[in-house]
């Protein structure tokens, strides 16, 4: 079995998250992609997130008309900060050592992956797939020189559908009045205006 893992705040999750999850779902045929927003991200210690129940509940509107998509609140579960390596660990004792795991991820971020929480542990626990767009190439040399020939072996590039589309500029767009109809799922867009989010920054 492969499973893909998609995480981030989902602060909102958009058409951008969701083209991205389905690429890698086809192109590395998973068996589902597992979308698990973040509680509490290091490297968003000190920038407010909006409220958990609300993350989530986006999250599951937005993916509940894919049969490949699933949802999980395990890292709103945990205490203390959300590290991949631990959010992999626990996946592994649910799904058994025999299944696969693909972390999903912008090619951006995936260029920092060897500044993250043990990096070279999570590596030789789960794949990466990072996402670029079309006519951009991501820059593997720094990673090769941290994790070696062996540890490339388990990170791997796809082109995905170029949407650029960010949830800091759909919080913009929402506080200023302007329409993020087309960026996120129609019923996304009535959570948000339903629960009133993002008026206030």
């Amino acid at each position: 079995m492969k499973v893909g893992i998609m995480g981030g705040t989902f602060d909102p999750i958009h058409f951008g998250h969701l083209a991205m999850a389905e690429s890698a779902r086809e192109i590395f045929e998973l068996d589902e992609v597992l979308f698990i927003p973040s509680a509490r991200p290091p490297h968003k210690v000190e920038k407010k997130v909006t409220p958990e129940v609300h993350r989530l509940m986006m999250t599951y509107l937005a993916t509940q008309s894919n049969k490949f998509f699933q949802v999980s609140p395990m890292e709103f579960l945990r205490d203390g900060l959300s590290y991949t390596l631990d959010t992999v660990e626990e996946l592994h004792k649910k799904f058994g050592a025999a299944t696969e795991l693909f972390f999903i991820i912008g090619a951006d971020s995936m260029a920092d992956l060897y500044k993250w929480h043990k990096a070279q542990e999570l590596l030789q626990k789960v794949h990466f797939i990072a996402a670029a767009r079309p006519g951009v190439k991501v820059d593997f040399e720094k990673l090769e020189n941290f994790f070696g020939a062996e540890g490339m072996k388990h990170i791997h590039q796809i082109i995905s559908p170029k949407l650029e589309i960010s949830s800091t500029e759909l919080r913009e767009r929402v506080k200023a009045g302007r329409s993020i109809k087309y960026f996120v799922p129609e019923v996304v867009e009535e959570y948000i205006v339903k629960e009133q989010l993002y008026l206030n920054g």
